[in-house]
């Protein structure tokens, strides 16, 4: 049997809590994972107990932002060469923004 482990504020959580997704939306989930430099289950129990999700500039978000950026790019040549903007790019590059200016220390409004 394993020992029981405490987080950093000496809880015991023992409970597990489980859902089902789409593919579509667990890969939206870990892009938000990624983009925001928590372990999964952080960024869930705070996104669900809707508390802030305050991105820490670290070498794993910056590559992360770097790849999805590089995703987007070629999402907008695709665009450019006549098809629509889908509304899950436009969330992408929402989540972007909003990190890369909370990094930058702006407020939502950018400034």
């Amino acid at each position: 049997m394993s020992a029981k482990n405490r987080d950093n504020k000496n809880r015991w959580r023992n409970i597990t809590v489980g859902f089902r997704v789409s593919p579509e939306e667990n890969e939206r989930i870990n892009k938000a994972v990624a983009l925001s430099g928590l372990p999964k289950q952080e960024y869930c129990y705070r996104r669900c107990l809707n508390q802030d999700v305050v991105v820490q500039g670290n070498p794993r978000v910056y590559k992360a932002l770097k790849l999805e950026l590089a995703a987007v790019l070629t999402e907008l040549k695709r665009i450019e060469a006549g098809s629509s903007v889908d509304e899950e790019l436009m969330n992408v590059i929402e989540l972007i923004a909003i990190i890369l200016g909370g990094l930058k220390g702006e407020d939502e409004n950018g400034e």
